[in-house]
């Protein structure tokens, strides 16, 4: 028997519950809005990618499953990380253009020409500078990103702890980096469950750009821990990772990692400071936040204090 499919949530309906600042559920915001016409397809924030895959390649199993194996869950959460897609392409890539509720009750319609600044705030925007209604995407990129599916090296399989540290490298630096990370992990005694390394496009789009050159996004994935000391150790040990990585000319990846340091936050995405000044001004009733934006809000927000730690 079929579960029965809830009701679609409006356009009118998500931007009344902004207004008002109330509560919606995002579950229904599932809709496939218009289908393939002209090269576009429209898709309501909650649909899955696996929808889009089936409705783009019907019975594709294989086109699915590249689809499904390198985003988020849903065009939502994809663009609200400007994550990559199977092809190692930010999804901002993908997009044609946007429909928004922003924080004041508006109801628009942006893209990288009109409303240009506001579009880069919303993609790899967290979810911050408005509630997405839904997102137009050009039907010939998403075939070729399924078509030029890069496939990911994975370099040990295990039981993770369920917080990948994402960093970028560049292509050159990752074997030694691997290398330097098996050697620091061996020294506090943390095992990595898995690691897993594949190529990334940049994107000059959005404005906390991650992925500003072509580098290789390496998935840390530390042995499972339960017991506050050795959780301690790995907050040590993946803040080594962050700087073994800066080291070597790379970065990390900021939907992912809240590890960081103020100062490794600073060296690697300076325009975090203007990303929340933006926030302050489009959003000053703070209806948008969530456990990311009050994290970094106070990680800037409060005085520097000097940090030791002791190696048990």
């Amino acid at each position: 028997m079929l579960a029965a499919r809830s009701i679609p949530l409006s356009a009118y309906e998500l931007r009344d519950a902004v207004r008002h600042n109330q509560g919606f559920d995002a579950s229904r915001l599932d809709r496939i809005l218009r289908p393939e016409d002209r090269g576009l397809i429209e898709v309501q924030a909650g649909t899955h990618w696996r929808a889009i895959a089936n409705l783009l390649r019907p019975g594709d199993g294989e086109s699915e499953a590249a689809s499904m194996r390198a985003t988020m869950r849903t065009i939502g959460e994809s663009i609200a990380r400007n994550a990559a897609g199977p092809d190692g392409r930010p999804v901002v890539n993908h997009i044609e253009s946007l429909t928004v509720v922003t924080p004041d009750g508006e109801l628009r319609r942006i893209n990288r020409l009109a409303q240009s600044a506001l579009f880069s705030l919303v993609v790899g925007g967290q979810g911050l500078f408005g509630a997405l209604y839904s997102a137009t995407l050009r039907v010939g990129s998403l075939l070729r990103s399924a078509d030029e599916t890069i496939r990911s090296t994975p370099v040990a399989p295990g039981a993770p702890d369920g917080r990948p540290l994402q960093l970028l490298l560049r292509s050159q630096a990752v074997a030694g980096f691997i290398a330097d990370a098996r050697a620091r992990c061996a020294e506090w005694r943390v095992d990595i469950a898995s690691v897993e390394a594949r190529p990334i496009e940049p994107e000059a789009e959005s404005f906390l750009c991650w992925a500003r050159s072509e580098c290789v996004e390496v998935t840390l994935r530390l042995a499972e821990a339960t017991a506050l000391g050795p959780a301690v150790r790995r907050t040590q040990l993946r803040r080594e990772l962050i700087d073994a990585s800066i080291a070597a000319g790379g970065s990390f990846q900021i939907s992912s990692t809240l590890d960081a340091t103020r100062e490794q936050v600073a060296a690697c995405y300076p325009q975090l400071p203007a990303f929340l000044a933006e926030k302050r001004r489009i959003d000053p009733a703070e209806k948008l936040v969530n456990g990311w934006y009050l994290h970094h809000r106070n990680l800037f927000g409060r005085e520097r204090c000097e940090t030791r730690w002791n190696q048990v």
